[in-house]
């Protein structure tokens, strides 16, 4: 009988781009901070107002993290925040304290990295401006795929029989989008898109399951806090579109993929079967190991 060992699991090494005009982008921040199988490298905001600096800041010291955070654009007007951020969790004080999202993804990014994305896509682009910038694995929130990609017994039913559709994350700044399609230095894409998210919800089942674990767990306790607020608000419950995507690129077996070719026609995005072009998209999901991973947070 073997005593005495223990095993080291190696974490995977992430930095996260996100926004905040949606909570679902915090809740993925919290459910990084506190993963087991996560080591949260660094954090890029966009547009990296000041004020979502010091909401990110002062999320990072509850956890004890002192890791870089990067800001597309620290002097934004506006402070960028849903209202539920400060109805949670209070008032957020604005804070300076970061670099330029695009240097801070350029020196902290490499090709054993792991770089989820769940905003348009400003600091990628800008960072891929930046000539020794190397990347592992990229995996964003956004994309659609549809007619031809997506059998259609798994269609949701607002986009059957669709080859195109609108999503935020791509056109908030398509110049940097179809570079990043276009990047040789990015070794994989992975998109996690609406065509799928849009069946994602944080419902009360969830809501139970994360109750259940919350005394183990700050960021639990934390989702929990901003969940309970929300779900009283709007009972349906909300979209997990970047918690899956990070649930993505912690556990690839979550999804089912297609190697694709992403295109943009008329403002709107789609994708075809293609080879080589070391671009996957979600076609399907398996709700219970992304309830797993979601949930296993220490």
């Amino acid at each position: 009988m073997l005593q005495g060992l223990v095993f080291f699991m190696e974490k995977l090494a992430i930095i996260f781009d996100m926004e905040t005009n949606d909570p679902d982008d915090y809740l993925t921040l919290l459910m990084l901070l506190g993963h087991r199988k996560v080591d949260l490298k660094a954090v890029s905001i966009t547009p990296g107002s000041a004020y979502q600096v010091g909401l990110v800041r002062r999320t990072l010291s509850l956890f004890g993290k002192n890791i870089p955070v990067g800001a597309f654009d620290i002097t934004h007007p506006k402070t960028c925040l849903s209202p539920w951020h400060e109805e949670v969790y209070g008032k957020v004080e604005p804070s300076d304290d970061a670099e330029e999202g695009a240097k801070v993804l350029a020196k902290y990014c490499n090709e054993n990295t792991l770089l989820v994305t769940g905003a348009p896509l400003k600091n990628v682009g800008k960072a891929l401006t930046i000539p020794h910038f190397q990347l592992g694995t990229l995996v964003a929130q956004g994309g659609f795929a549809g007619e031809g990609v997506v059998p259609e017994e798994k269609q949701l039913p607002q986009f059957k029989g669709k080859l195109t559709c609108p999503t935020f994350n791509l056109n908030g700044d398509v110049p940097s989008a179809l570079k990043t399609l276009e990047a040789e230095n990015i070794k994989k894409r992975y998109f996690v898109s609406k065509n799928v998210c849009h069946s994602v919800f944080y419902d009360a089942t969830i809501h139970a399951e994360v109750k259940a674990k919350k005394e183990y767990s700050l960021a639990l306790s934390l989702i929990f806090k901003g969940m309970d607020r929300y779900l009283q608000k709007k009972p349906e419950g909300k979209k997990l579109h970047d918690p899956l995507a990070a649930c993505c690129a912690i556990e690839p077996n979550i999804g089912t993929w297609e190697e694709v070719s992403l295109f943009r026609q008329k403002g709107e995005w789609g994708a075809k079967i293609d080879k080589n072009t070391n671009t996957w998209i979600i076609t399907d999901y398996n709700r219970a190991l992304f309830l797993e991973t979601f949930t296993d947070l220490a």
